[in-house]
């Protein structure tokens, strides 16, 4: 993976959020990240489905690292800390379909249709679906996708959001399709990550109280040099930039679904000085969790 200097990673926004509440769809197609691309811990509004044309890498995503490929769909839920790692090299670019929007949308859209609702249900609120699909229809995929960008370019803006469900509906269905012959098997994740995915796991379960690096290597009975260098090699980030990233995405979330004080829920993510806790995540949000929490769902900041 290419490697991230720490600086980076502190300058790096966690949350890329899209105006979803202006229009609930936004649509991405075939589009070259190879000279763009950053390696970011990040999460959005709503659910994010990335498609690979072109590429090999790997991503991280419910304390996992499982690797992409050309052909692999991997999707994520709203405020789902995720963190996409590609090879970039002048003879392997990366090509990929990005298509983030607001679930409650197309589940209304999705009403009529009683299975293919039944479906996306799962993959939006079940925590333990799988969250990658592999050995997708390459061609299929290219066709459709190319027939509603055509289609999408000439729409008028009142029939624009028509277009765009039609076009989530039509993906869902091949990707329901993909899913029925069977169920889907999970790809193995990584056998390198098996260490760095123990302390991901230790995170989630720990990140409201004091880090302490000789603690997460007592639980997990390694040395801290070891873990420390095994998860920087895999992971591309230290362990408490890791945790810096899992602790604001909590708090985003907080903000936005609870009406806890901003002191509070800087306690709750076991930042307890309101100083550092204000500070830090307005560098790594952009704004103040005050103005976060009542700014509307509009703050517009980049896609990767």
């Amino acid at each position: 993976m290419k490697p991230i200097h720490p600086s980076e990673v502190r300058l790096m926004k966690i949350m890329n959020y899209l105006n979803l509440n202006h229009h609930p769809v936004h649509l991405s197609f075939v589009k070259d990240r190879t000279l763009e691309f950053n390696e970011i811990y990040h999460a959005h509004q709503g659910i994010e489905l990335l498609y690979v044309h072109e590429g090999s890498g790997q991503v991280i995503v419910n304390q996992r690292i499982f690797e992409l490929s050309p052909g692999s769909l991997v999707y994520f839920r709203p405020f789902q800390l995720h963190r996409v790692q590609m090879k970039l090299e002048s003879q392997s670019p990366y090509v990929r379909s990005l298509f983030v929007f607001e679930p409650s949308e197309l589940g209304r859209y999705l009403a009529p249709f009683h299975s293919l609702r039944t479906f996306f249900q799962r993959l939006w609120q079940v925590p333990l679906e799988s969250q990658l699909f592999v050995g997708l229809p390459r061609l299929t995929l290219d066709n459709l996708f190319e027939e509603h960008r055509e289609r999408m370019l000439k729409m008028p803006d009142d029939l624009l959001l028509e277009e765009q469900m039609l076009f989530l509906i039509a993906l869902l269905q091949i990707l329901k399709a993909h899913e029925e012959p069977g169920p889907q098997t999970t790809p193995p994740p990584i056998r390198k990550s098996s260490v760095s995915e123990r302390v991901m796991k230790w995170v989630e379960e720990h990140y409201a109280e004091p880090f302490e690096l000789e603690r997460v290597a007592s639980d997990i009975h390694l040395t801290p040099t070891h873990i420390s260098a095994v998860f920087r090699q895999t992971v591309g980030t230290s362990i408490t930039e890791y945790l810096t990233a899992r602790r604001i995405r909590e708090a985003c979330w907080l903000l936005k679904t609870t009406d806890r004080s901003v002191q509070e829920i800087g306690q709750a993510i076991g930042l307890t000085n309101f100083s550092y806790f204000c500070n830090l995540f307005k560098k790594h949000v952009g704004l103040s969790p005050y103005k976060y929490k009542h700014a509307p769902a509009g703050s517009l900041m980049t896609i990767e």
